[in-house]
């Protein structure tokens, strides 16, 4: 299994792919990631035609167990970021 893709090996890909220098890459990946940060603070879905959808998606308060000692313990709501693929991806993983 080949190790996964990091930040700056993947601005060295778009500033390859989109023929950029380097560091204008690094600014057009950035702003994605900040924009789509952002939109999901404001609770917004972010959808990617082709390649897929960010969402947001809310836990409720729950009851949980301490596996170790048996004890009920409450487990806070939280709210949690979920990607779901598009049609595109999943075709061009498969």
């Amino acid at each position: 299994m080949e190790k996964p893709l990091n930040k700056q090996e993947l601005i060295a890909a778009v500033a390859d792919a989109a023929d950029l220098p380097k560091a204008k890459a690094s600014e057009v990946v950035d702003a994605v990631f900040s924009t789509i940060e952002k939109t999901l603070a404001k609770k917004q879905e972010v959808r990617l035609v082709g390649f897929g959808s960010f969402v947001t998606a809310t836990r409720k308060a729950a009851k949980g167990r301490n596996p170790r000692t048996g004890e009920e313990i409450d487990i806070p709501a939280s709210t949690s970021v979920r990607f779901k693929p598009g049609k595109g991806l999943k075709d061009a993983v498969s």
